[in-house]
């Protein structure tokens, strides 16, 4: 098995670089690994403080990692933190945050790489933030006796790790010194396979949008000048193609009685054009807005990155994309602020998700109309929309706390 993995790696980098010509993602992630352990060596040729190592898979993974680093280095702050990542997509954004001393591309997990990146960082700490299990990398760190956690880890049974012929993958899973998990099916699932070093801390996400929710809020006088009117605002987050067929009717029926906040997950001409033609003159682009006039719109089109967040302030209620298609996006973000959810069908894999929605904070969407008949309902009874509200920041405020039970235990491990 160990033999499959070793080629699985390898023909996947290999399938990246043949594609990379026609794929500017696998393009940015090729490039990023030439020359990168030499790179990574030079770097910390100097470096004399102690350095805790933090992976992520990507942009989201790096946002549910983020309060754990934020309060590492505030309790340890003679320590430094490297940051890696595997994708793209979260290094060419968080390449430059201030958090991190160092942010680098992960190598490829072979047995050399694994070895030359733990020389040149000997890290006294390694993180690995929910799905990310390198066989060479966590073995080389067990054997070198770093402790090694996972957070904001979960797991379903129908994964590999807990499948009859799946002792490989536990194996690589039996190297962490200790794995936290968001949910107590997870820490079940570990210890019927004999992995006992697991323990329910919680999704340190809800430690991220407690403290966002509770921050004080940036200004964004372009929204403020939209929202004036004080109609209700429905925030769409994080929008695919794929939701439009959904939204669309009730953009349509309810653009007299609602305002809507459009944030598309890709800003791309294609995807502004395709909301812009949903409802035909009555939606202005966030760039494009002036203060006097962007009153008279309906549907304000984000086409930056970075506020969404901050959007759902403003909001009464929220539909948060990506659920028709690969998986759901953030819904957190906008719980914190207590607004009832809409979703498509695909979200499963999110435990929080499946919690809002036992608790009828959330209603998931299987066909356009659906959506009509959901946001109908609570349009028209404010007191359930208000009960919503309630309940959301009850369960995200209970839910909070991951962070600092992390942070307990690696006082105990952590060598100052």
């Amino acid at each position: 098995m160990l033999f499959l993995y070793s080629v699985g790696v390898r023909a996947y980098a290999l399938l990246l670089q043949l594609v990379a010509p026609f794929v500017p993602k696998a393009a940015r992630w090729v490039e990023g690994r030439r020359g990168l352990l030499g790179y990574i060596r030079e770097a910390l040729r100097h470096e004399t403080a102690p350095l805790a190592w933090f992976h992520c898979a990507s942009l989201g993974e790096f946002e549910q990692g983020r309060p754990l680093m934020e309060a590492y280095a505030a309790q340890y702050p003679q320590h430094k933190i490297v940051l890696t990542f595997f994708s793209p997509s979260g290094y060419e954004v968080r390449k430059n945050w201030a958090g991190a001393a160092y942010v680098f591309y992960l190598p490829l997990d072979t047995a050399y790489n694994a070895r030359t990146f733990l020389d040149a960082v000997q890290p006294r700490l390694a993180v690995f933030v929910k799905y990310e299990f390198w066989y060479y990398f966590l073995s080389e760190l067990k054997r070198r006796q770093i402790p090694t956690i996972s957070v904001s880890a979960i797991f379903r049974p129908e994964q590999n790790f807990f499948k009859p012929w799946g002792g490989f993958f536990r194996r690589i899973l039996g190297n962490f010194t200790h794995i936290f998990t968001q949910n107590e099916e997870s820490v079940q699932l570990l210890r019927a396979v004999g992995l006992k070093q697991a323990s329910r801390a919680g999704d340190t996400r809800f430690d991220t949008v407690v403290r966002t929710a509770e921050a004080q809020p940036r200004s964004l006088p372009v929204v403020e000048a939209f929202v004036l009117d004080f109609a209700p605002v429905f925030i769409i987050g994080s929008s695919w193609p794929e939701d439009l067929p959904t939204l669309t009717p009730l953009l349509e029926q309810y653009q007299q009685q609602l305002r809507f906040i459009v944030a598309p997950h890709e800003i791309s001409e294609t995807n502004l054009r395709l909301v812009e033609q949903a409802l035909p003159n009555q939606v202005v682009r966030y760039s494009q807005a002036d203060l006097a006039t962007v009153g008279q719109f309906r549907v304000l089109l984000m086409d930056n990155v970075g506020l969404l967040s901050q959007l759902y302030r403003f909001g009464e209620y929220a539909y948060i994309g990506g659920a028709f298609g690969k998986g759901l996006h953030n819904t957190l973000e906008a719980a914190a602020f207590g607004l009832p959810l809409f979703f498509g069908p695909t979200f499963d894999k999110f435990q929080e998700a499946k919690d809002l929605v036992e608790l009828n904070c959330a209603f998931p969407i299987e066909k356009p109309g659906d959506l009509l008949r959901s946001f109908g309902f609570l349009y028209n009874d404010e007191s359930a929309r208000l009960r919503i509200l309630d309940d959301s920041l009850e369960y995200v405020h209970h839910s909070s706390g991951a962070t600092a039970r992390i942070m307990r235990w690696l006082e105990g491990e952590v060598v100052s």
